[in-house]
């Protein structure tokens, strides 16, 4: 077992970091994101040992953080309420934070159209880098599926933008249907 365990970690440190932000992002705090992490290390160290490839470790444990978060959202409301946010409770009035605010609740609107599984997908493509055919690796499925739901999950995304922007008169809707500038609200990382 401790054998195992040293293993683990040696797996575990060159992926550490990128697998905390994607459970940050994922969940949307730093708070609910570390707390998913965590919970999700507990599962994958107790199952390493029944892990067949120790080279698939990281499809492996992006399908357990997945998992964990699904079985998470399961949960009932009132165990997954957030406090606000550090960085909310300690702007100052001297700061303008609208754009910021404004592009975190646009991001806010469009992934909650969509289910956990195809949260996951977008986070780890878009946010995260990763093409179709690792997150079909780490999800089980093929790449062209992996596309489709992608492509699937974009328009849920769009269509839902659409709904909170003529619903607050924003006028931004008609626009959106033509262009990607108002949908996109974070970057894609530059590749390594």
């Amino acid at each position: 077992m401790s054998r195992n365990r040293d293993l683990f970690w040696q797996h575990l440190e060159p992926e550490h970091r990128r697998a905390r932000g994607y459970c940050r992002k994922l969940t949307g705090s730093r708070e609910d994101g570390d707390d998913l992490y965590q919970d999700a290390l507990v599962c994958a160290l107790t199952g390493f040992a029944r892990l067949r490839e120790t080279g698939s470790f990281r499809p492996w444990l992006y399908r357990i953080i997945i998992n964990t978060y699904k079985n998470r959202i399961k949960q009932p409301w009132w165990k997954r309420v957030r406090s606000m946010s550090k960085e909310i409770a300690e702007s100052t009035p001297g700061d303008n934070p609208n754009g910021a605010y404004a592009a975190r609740r646009s991001l806010a609107v469009a992934f909650r159209a969509l289910s956990p599984e195809e949260r996951a997908m977008v986070t780890l493509f878009e946010l995260e880098g990763w093409t179709a055919e690792e997150i079909g690796r780490a999800t089980g499925k093929a790449s062209g599926t992996v596309r489709v739901r992608l492509k699937r999950a974009r328009d849920k995304m769009r269509r839902a933008l659409i709904r909170y922007f003529d619903q607050t008169g924003s006028g931004c809707g008609d626009s959106l249907l033509t262009s990607e500038d108002k949908v996109c609200v974070v970057h894609k990382p530059a590749k390594d």
